[in-house]
């Protein structure tokens, strides 16, 4: 069985990321959506909140498990019994950037391959880190993910605006 990990911070899970996965579960067995507890970076939801979003973002996917997980992910993915790692790519600077980390995760890992996929056109420009930012001055991010996720983006940032803290 050929099982994948998909890994990322998803905060917040948009469209390009839901791309990647739903081509990626007609190319796998299974794939595992990795949501990195990465605790260099002020995410705007918890781990814990992204799992729950990407379930209800993937659900009709029988083949996607969602997963939360710190450390190596050469690690993780060794724990999952997978033998992939699925990376999108929106850039040649992605590129550069995925193909050292691929690199460097085949020397820990010899067992572990890299596959990339390039991401549909429509969803080139797209990172969270730009839906945070246009939800911070609660701008329209439905063409960016869900309504569901737009909702909670946008009430977060708003709360996030009124002082309350980021998610931990």
């Amino acid at each position: 069985m050929a099982v994948a990990v998909y890994p990322g911070s998803f905060d917040p899970v948009t469209l390009g990321h839901q791309d990647i996965i739903e081509r990626s579960s007609k190319i796998m067995d299974k794939v595992i959506v990795g949501v990195l507890k990465n605790n260099s970076k002020s995410p705007l939801f918890s781990a814990k909140e992204r799992v729950k979003m990407l379930k209800s973002v993937t659900g009709h996917m029988p083949n996607v498990e969602i997963l939360a997980f710190d450390g190596l992910l050469v690690d993780f993915v060794r724990q999952c019994h997978a033998d992939v790692i699925v990376r999108g790519l929106r850039a040649i600077t992605d590129f550069e950037y995925e193909l050292q980390m691929s690199q460097t995760n085949r020397v820990i890992s010899p067992g572990v391959d890299t596959i990339f996929l390039t991401t549909n056109l429509k969803y080139s420009y797209l990172s969270s880190s730009i839906v945070k930012e246009i939800a911070m001055y609660q701008g329209d991010i439905s063409a960016f993910v869900t309504p569901e996720i737009a909702l909670k983006v946008l009430e977060r940032a708003e709360a996030v605006k009124k002082g309350a803290r980021l998610a931990e």
